[in-house]
């Protein structure tokens, strides 16, 4: 059950990203362009991706469980640290250079999208590389 509303999910979730644009890096880095070429209605996806996350969090926060675990899986931390920033940082600035962030670059991987053949196993590279020094840490 829990592995079909995943897969539903992520079926919904990616084809969002197909019709909001965010799967077509043209699009989003026109709108990480404000000072040229700026394409604004990535906003309009970005604010109605804000209100639905709201409302479904205080939807979720109103049951004692959630639906399809015995318990809500939260971060151990609530505070803002240095590999938070560092990791926030890297993630930015991948998405500025490529235009794609990791759920839409997966989604543009099998309908051919220009650039995710280098994206998709660097991103996965940094992954492991990351993976590796916080083991070391």
């Amino acid at each position: 059950m829990r592995a079909m509303f995943g897969f539903l999910s992520g079926l919904i979730f990616g084809f969002g990203l197909i019709m909001s644009g965010m799967a077509n890096p043209a699009k989003v880095l026109n709108f990480l362009d404000i000072f040229g070429n700026w394409d604004p209605s990535l906003a309009f996806v970005m604010g109605g991706a804000s209100v639905t996350a709201f409302l479904g969090y205080r939807m979720a926060w109103l049951r004692d469980e959630p639906l399809l675990l015995p318990d809500f899986d939260l971060p151990a931390r609530g505070r803002i640290d240095a590999p938070l920033l560092a990791g926030a940082a890297i993630f930015g600035v991948g998405w500025g250079i490529g235009g794609f962030c990791p759920g839409p670059a997966w989604v543009a991987l099998p309908i051919g999208a220009t650039g995710t053949l280098v994206f998709v196993p660097t991103m996965l590279a940094g992954i492991f590389v990351g993976r590796r020094l916080k083991a070391r840490a």
